[in-house]
């Protein structure tokens, strides 16, 4: 395996080179560094990088200089795959880095992609920029893949490509000693790695959980994989949504999720009539009691409730629930009727929230969703999951119809989930598609390809 750094500052490599598996990887001839220096690229006195062009500070790297290093590289040391480090590149992670690795250590598809059926050992050509970067011409023209490392700003893609090697080489055989600490680490499956200890049993009044010293392997696995579970779903639930679960994945992911109600308000919401908008009542559709019950049920709500004040709407409920919890209600559609089942009418928001307490021993903890802001409650956005799941505390949803919450609604509520925005101002989403919307980003699964 060879890997060439084109770098202003070879220096930053050296030491990093010397210590560690990647060391000793060298050592024993399993991978190759060569480390050029762009400077050496140019004539005596010749500058490496040239101001940007147009308005603006900030110097770029001159695209002949990248283009000789390039040239320099595939002549000396062969073909390679060149990766260019960028903030604008493609966000590095696991998924991608076995991908990679999968290809470039790979001798058939270097063969096809390096049209050199000699060159049996994989070259990959790694691209260090500096100051603003590298003309966007040279990527343009030569890049077979551009990462970045995350989603901030360093000095330049020096550490960037530590990190990529770093990731990348676990996955070359010999270079880690055992091969099953690759397969089962972090971000290799749907969930994250579970919590490590050592001796001594004791350190500073916190211990070694005790199934750990019990000598039963059974249990200790079973222990290890809820505790990967559990610091997965409260740390990392875009990793686990991403990832392809498995149905026991799934089973044990929801032993950590807490119970999940939605509220739908008809009564205490902004009504807009001849005088202006006030608090007030707003019709039940049956549409809306379909289509939020079909949602929950999709995404494993424990309860939907309707809620309204108005005894004709209470009625009118009744009428609708009545027949699809019936036998012929579930004769003539088996999965409206399990859906439907959820739905509970009730005539306050106080009710709801007795009615949970009741179900669970603890008061919810209570999500306003709103078209508007409301600066006096805690915001949180779709990735807050863990913030609030760590409280193990019941989840209420609440929805508005009508012009929305009224502020009597809204000052009960622990948070503030932030409006659902689309790429125009239109903002007068039904509320059944808000419902949907809201549960997918919060509780769905959206699983990327591997």
């Amino acid at each position: 395996m060879k890997i060439s750094i084109i770098t202003v500052f070879p220096e930053i490599h050296q030491t990093f080179l010397s210590h560690s598996l990647i060391a000793r990887a060298i050592e024993k001839n399993i991978i190759t560094v060569n480390l050029i220096r762009f400077s050496d690229m140019c004539e005596p006195k010749e500058r490496i990088d040239e101001p940007t062009v147009g308005h603006g500070a900030g110097m770029i790297i001159k695209p002949e200089v990248v283009e000789k290093a390039l040239n320099h590289c595939e002549n000396s040391f062969g073909k390679g795959f060149k990766i260019f480090f960028s903030p604008q590149g493609q966000r590095m992670d696991q998924v991608i880095i076995k991908k990679l690795a999968t290809k470039l250590f790979n001798t058939e598809e270097i063969e096809a992609a390096t049209g050199n059926s000699t060159q049996t050992e994989p070259h990959i050509i790694l691209v260090c920029s500096r100051y603003e970067g590298i003309d966007a011409r040279v990527e343009e023209a030569y890049a077979d893949l551009t990462l970045s490392i995350g989603d901030y700003v360093i000095m330049g893609g020096d550490l960037a490509a530590q990190v990529f090697m770093e990731a990348i080489l676990r996955y070359l055989p010999n270079v880690v000693g055992r091969q099953e600490s690759v397969e089962k680490e972090s971000f290799s499956n749907s969930f994250l790695d579970h919590p490590e200890y050592g001796q001594p049993v004791e350190w500073k009044g916190l211990k070694v959980p005790e199934i750990l010293l019990s000598g039963n392997h059974g249990a200790v696995d079973k222990w290890r994989n809820k505790e990967a579970a559990r610091k997965t779903v409260l740390n990392r639930f875009d990793w686990f949504a991403n990832s392809l679960p498995s149905n026991e994945d799934l089973e044990l992911a929801k032993e950590f999720i807490p119970p999940h109600y939605v509220a739908l308000m008809h009564s205490q919401v902004m009504v807009k009539d001849k005088n202006g908008i006030s608090s007030g009542n707003t019709s039940i559709a049956s549409l809306d009691i379909h289509d939020s019950a079909r949602s929950g049920a999709t995404y494993g709500i424990k309860n939907t409730f309707i809620v309204s004040k108005l005894e004709d709407q209470q009625k009118i409920m009744q009428t609708f629930l009545g027949f699809w919890e019936s036998d012929k209600g579930k004769d003539y559609n088996a999965s409206r009727h399990f859906a439907v089942s959820s739905v509970i009418p009730t005539t306050s928001l106080n009710n709801v929230i007795e009615t949970i307490e009741k179900q669970n021993g603890k008061r919810p903890l209570l999500i306003a969703t709103s078209a508007k802001p409301f600066g006096q409650i805690p915001n949180i956005d779709f990735f807050s999951q863990g913030v609030v799941w760590s409280k193990q505390q019941p989840v209420l949803f609440i929805f508005g119809t009508g012009q929305g919450l009224s502020d009597e609604v809204l000052n009960q509520c622990d948070f503030m989930l932030l409006p659902i925005n689309g790429l125009t101002k239109y903002n007068h989403l039904s509320v059944r598609s808000a419902i949907s919307i809201v549960l997918d980003r919060w509780l769905g699964l959206h699983p990327k390809l591997r």
